[in-house]
């Protein structure tokens, strides 16, 4: 009995120890790493980014007959949607 017990022990060892761990490398099986995904621009408005923007006149944003490249005050203004009526300047926004 305890030859047939020490016989399987021996062959489960002799089996164990020609395993390895490591796969082998070939070309056809490496893994390519995906690139990482674009980074897009957000957008910024409000009226501190707008003034301060290259090439702009920040002086331009409190002339009434400013060209219409320098936009209106709606685009900077916070309206109530109650009343209709403005409620407060938009400095700096980041739109998602």
């Amino acid at each position: 009995m305890k030859i047939v017990t020490i016989s399987i022990l021996i062959a489960f060892a002799a089996t164990a120890g020609a395993q390895t761990l490591r796969e082998p490398i070939s070309k056809k099986q490496s893994k390519k790493i995906a690139p990482a995904p674009p980074v897009s621009k957000q957008e910024i408005d409000g009226v501190l980014p707008r003034a301060f923007q290259p090439g702009g006149n920040p002086l331009q944003m409190l002339n009434p007959a400013a060209p219409a490249r320098y936009g209106t005050a709606v685009q900077h203004v916070v309206i109530d949607p109650e009343t209709g009526k403005w409620k407060g300047i938009k400095l700096f926004t980041i739109n998602f």
